[in-house]
């Protein structure tokens, strides 16, 4: 069965109710499963929590007394989403988007991230309330990174997407825009082994394009999270991964950044690039269920619903944003970090950051630093 047909059973079965596996055979799974939670004794050993990174970015644009203030975001999901492995606030994911986002809106950004080591997509609803039942405004745009334990806890993949679409229904009715960062790509593993690499590298594939299928009907957008960003991370597994080979380094994650940022900003409307075509990077409109297929199989690929049964699926080109060098975590060139980062702390508690600035994506805003807290 093709991944565009199992990921439209899977949608159907969570938007209709239904259970069932809906990937591959419970016996293969079983593998992928034992198999995972004998690589996974080693994941998270030793890390610290992740650092705390809410607070104001981007203030040099303006402070949250003036019009039209900052922008809102919020993150939600699970240790990827929360920043494990990393040290220091800026390094979080979290971090990384909202100085991003403040460089092309020209804006300060406050974020809040309730994203929780471990969670799977039935805490979304806990997190979602979160940041919804307070007095304060709802976020002006959240991004969801879920999925990963959900498929080496065994939940069944239509309870998974009914659990997610849930939450983004929920945010959209409060007037947020949505990213879904989905499920990554397990394959990429370094302690899984063929042929179970392969096995779950197909069912983490799977669950993302009913993820896709399922969120675009509410008006998200999806970027594919795959194999974080692919060639980066099979080239360079030692600087990608941190010390569990599971998590992301922080240079991992600024990679993981830089390529949800363009779709975070096009959900604002402040990318420079339009949500039209672009053939000259094989752009296409396609069925709804074929395109979550593509995307699956592409890290880095943006679905968004078009009209109809067609979604759009979009390569947007990533900008570089000039930030700080992070060789002191990876101990590699820290490139793909400095293209992610705006080089920006959030405003807080704690010291006062350095200063750098540049031309940041597409918007000529200035990338500078601000204070941080959790450092």
């Amino acid at each position: 069965m093709s991944r565009a047909r199992t990921a439209r059973r899977i949608a159907a079965g969570a938007a209709y109710g239904g259970g069932g596996l809906g990937l591959v055979g419970a016996a293969a799974v079983g593998l992928v499963v034992a198999e995972m939670q004998f690589a996974k004794r080693t994941v998270g050993t030793g890390l610290p929590d992740p650092p705390h990174a809410d607070g104001l970015y981007g203030s040099e644009f303006g402070g949250p007394e003036l019009s039209p203030g900052p922008l809102r975001l919020g993150m939600l999901g699970d240790s990827t989403a929360a920043g494990l492995g990393v040290r220091r606030a800026r390094q979080t994911p979290g971090a990384l988007l909202a100085s991003g986002l403040a460089a092309v809106a020209e804006r300060p950004v406050e974020l809040r991230n309730v994203a929780l080591c471990g969670a799977m997509s039935d805490d979304l609803d806990r997190q979602t309330g979160l940041l919804l039942d307070g007095d304060g405004p709802a976020p002006d745009v959240c991004v969801i990174m879920i999925g990963a334990n959900d498929v080496t806890r065994r939940m069944p993949p239509t309870q998974s997407v009914r659990l997610l679409t849930s939450a983004v229904r929920r945010l959209r009715l409060a007037g947020s825009e949505v990213v879904v960062g989905t499920c990554p790509d397990l394959g990429t593993i370094e302690p899984v082994y063929q042929p179970l690499r392969w096995l779950a590298r197909r069912v983490s594939r799977q669950l993302a394009a009913a993820q896709t299928i399922g969120v675009l009907a509410l008006g998200a957008r999806t970027v594919s999270i795959g194999d974080l960003m692919g060639t980066e991370f099979a080239a360079n597994p030692r600087e990608m991964f941190g010390p569990d080979s599971y998590h992301p380094s922080a240079e991992g994650y600024a990679t993981a950044a830089m390529a949800v940022l363009p779709t975070l900003c096009a959900a604002l409307g402040v990318w420079p690039e339009s949500d039209r075509l672009d053939v000259s990077r094989n752009e296409d409109m396609l069925p709804v269920a074929k395109a979550a297929s593509a995307a699956a199989g592409q890290a880095g690929t943006e679905v968004t619903a078009a009209r109809g049964p067609w979604a759009l699926l979009k390569y947007r080109r990533r900008r570089r944003v000039p930030g700080e060098d992070l060789t002191e975590q990876t101990g590699g060139t820290g490139g793909a970090a400095t293209a992610a980062r705006t080089g920006g702390k959030p405003s807080g508690t704690g010291g006062t950051a350095g200063k750098p600035s540049g031309t940041a994506a597409g918007g000529g805003a200035r990338a500078t630093g601000v204070t941080s807290q959790g450092q």
